[in-house]
C-alpha cells in the first residue's frame, strides 16, 4: 500500500507518490534536516529480506554514491527502518524520456545533445566499475540542463534466465520488472542478458544503442506482437537501418548506432569513450543528404578537393610493381589500447603486402600504429595523435593520414612528419552514397586477401 502524505521515513516526510516500479515505490518527499525535495526509494520487502541483496544493495549504494557527473542522478543516503530499505536520491525536474518519446521521435540535435551526455554518464560509471543494466527511456530524465541517467543498478539482481513460459506469461503492455520474469522492459536488453548470460559494460553500449534508435526514429529498434518474438528479434535479426525510416539521418549515425547493436559484444563499440568520440565525429557540421536526394554542388566541390590532394599527395611517389601475392592475417589490440574502427578510425594495409597501420586509443587519444603482418607486436608512431583514416604511399615506406584539419605525412624512416594545406574534414570518408564513397575507409578486417594494387577487406 502506498505511503499517505506525511508519513515519515527516517528524516523524510512523505510529499507525493511519483511511480511505482520492480523493485518499490519513489516518492517526492522532504529532507527535515535540510530543507530540500528528495526522492525516496522504498524497497520491496523481498530485497530488505534476502541478506546476499542486501549485502550488493549496500555495496553499489556506496559505489555509485562516489559517481560525481552532472548527468547522473545523484544519491544521498541510504537508510533502514522497521525492516525496510530505501534510497534517497535527488529530485530531478523534468519529464522522462519514454515520456518524451510518446510525442515522436526527438530532433537530430536532441539526439546528439543527449546522447553524448548519456554516453559520457556511462563512461565515468563504467570507469569506476559500476554496469548500468537496466538503460533505457524510463531512466532517462530530460531536464532544463540536460539529461539524467537514473536508477544505476542499484539492488538489482542478475537478469534470470528467460524461458519460452516466463515470456508468453508477461503482460504485453505493463512496463515494470517483476521477481522471476522481465517484463516490457527487455526491450533494451542485449541478446547476452536475455540468454540470462554475464553482463558488462558493453551491455550497457547495446541498450543505449536501442534508445538512440528510438529516439531518432520514433520506433523501437526491437519489436514483436508477444514478448517472445521480441526476445527473438533481439537475439536474430537486425534492426531496419535509420536511415531508411528517416531519410535524414546521417549515414555515419546510422553506422554508430548500428555497431552498438552488434549480436556480439566483441563486435560493438568496446568502450563508452570510444562511442562518445565516434558520435561527435559522426555529427561534425556536414550537409546530411538522404540516399535518393541530388547532391549539393558545394559538397562536391569540397570532396573534389579532397580528391586533388589526395591524389596529387600519393601521385608524388614512384608507382612500384606490386606482385599478386595471398596473405591471410589476424592481429589483436595493443596492450593498454582499443582499436578505433569505423568514424574516426580507420586501417590500411602497405602495397607491398608486408604492415598495417591502423588507429588505436591510448591514454584517451587516438594514434597511428604499424604492424608487420608477420609479427605480432604493434608499434605506436610518435607525433600521430587524433590520427584518422591512414593510407600509404606506393613504395610503402610512408603514411599518409588526417589529423586536426590537415593531411599530415609520416616517413617510416625516421624524418617528421610534413602537414600539408588544411582540408575541409567534414567530408572526408563521407560519401554520398556508401556504393559511392570516394574513400574506400573500411574497419580493420579480421583477415585480408591481397591483390595487385592493396588489400581488400574481407569482414
Amino acid at each position: 500500500m502506498p505511503l499517505a502524505p506525511g508519513t515519515k521515513v527516517g528524516p523524510f516526510e512523505i510529499s507525493a507518490l511519483l511511480g511505482t516500479g520492480g523493485m518499490g515505490e519513489v516518492y517526492r518527499a522532504k529532507d527535515t534536516r535540510l530543507g530540500r525535495s528528495v526522492a525516496i526509494k522504498i524497497l520491496r520487502p523481498q530485497f530488505s529480506a534476502d541478506p546476499i541483496r542486501k549485502q550488493r544493495f549496500e555495496r553499489e549504494a556506496k559505489t555509485i554514491s562516489s559517481l560525481n557527473h552532472p548527468h547522473i542522478c545523484v544519491l544521498y543516503d541510504v537508510g533502514h527502518q522497521d525492516g525496510t530499505d530505501y534510497l534517497v536520491m535527488e529530485c530531478v525536474e523534468g519529464e522522462t524520456l519514454a515520456k518524451r518519446l510518446e510525442k515522436g521521435p526527438l530532433p537530430l540535435e536532441q539526439v546528439l545533445k543527449y546522447g553524448a551526455q548519456i554516453t559520457d554518464a556511462l563512461d565515468k560509471a563504467h570507469r569506476s566499475g559500476v554496469v548500468h543494466r537496466d538503460l533505457k527511456p524510463g531512466n532517462l530524465m530530460l531536464t532544463p540542463s540536460g539529461a539524467k541517467l537514473l536508477d544505476f543498478g542499484l539492488a538489482k539482481p542478475a537478469a534470470p534466465v528467460l524461458t519460452g513460459a516466463t515470456l508468453t506469461a508477461a503482460t504485453r503492455d505493463s512496463a515494470m520488472t517483476e521477481e522471476g520474469r522481465i517484463v516490457g522492459t527487455f526491450q533494451y536488453m542485449p541478446p547476452e542478458q536475455v540468454e540470462g548470460k554475464e553482463v558488462d559494460s558493453r551491455s550497457d553500449i547495446f541498450s543505449l544503442g536501442a534508445v538512440l534508435y528510438e529516439m531518432v526514429t520514433g520506433k523501437k529498434a526491437f519489436e514483436g506482437k508477444s514478448q517472445l518474438s521480441v526476445a527473438s528479434a533481439i537475439l536474430e535479426k537486425a534492426p531496419q537501418p535509420m536511415s531508411t525510416l528517416k531519410p535524414t539521418t546521417p549515414l555515419t549515425l546510422d553506422h554508430v548506432v548500428g555497431r552498438c547493436l552488434a549480436k556480439d559484444p566483441e563486435e560493438r563499440w568496446q568502450s563508452a569513450r570510444d562511442l562518445k568520440m565516434a558520435l561527435e565525429l559522426a555529427v561534425e557540421p556536414h550537409p546530411s543528404v538522404p540516399a535518393r536526394a541530388a547532391i549539393p554542388w558545394p559538397w562536391v566541390v569540397s570532396a573534389a578537393a579532397v580528391i586533388v590532394a589526395v591524389a596529387t599527395f600519393w601521385s608524388s611517389w614512384p608507382q612500384p610493381q606490386v606482385e599478386e601475392r595471398t596473405l591471410q592475417f589476424k592481429i589483436e589490440p595493443p596492450p593498454d589500447a582499443d582499436f578505433l574502427l569505423g568514424a574516426g578510425g580507420g586501417s590500411a594495409i602497405s602495397p607491398d603486402g608486408r604492415t598495417i597501420a591502423f588507429v588505436a586509443t591510448s591514454s584517451g587519444s587516438p594514434k597511428l600504429w604499424v604492424q608487420a603482418l608477420d609479427s605480432t607486436v604493434a608499434r605506436e608512431l610518435p607525433g600521430t595523435e587524433n590520427a584518422q583514416f591512414p593510407f600509404w604511399s606506393p613504395n610503402s615506406k610512408s603514411l599518409g593520414f588526417f589529423a586536426n584539419g590537415r593531411l599530415q605525412r609520416l616517413d617510416l624512416a625516421g624524418a617528421p612528419r610534413s602537414p600539408l594545406p588544411p582540408l575541409p574534414m567534414a567530408v572526408v570518408g563521407h560519401g554520398v552514397r556508401e556504393e559511392s564513397s570516394f574513400l574506400r575507409l573500411t574497419p580493420l578486417p579480421v583477415s585480408g586477401r591481397l591483390t595487385k594494387m592493396g588489400a581488400k577487406s574481407q569482414l
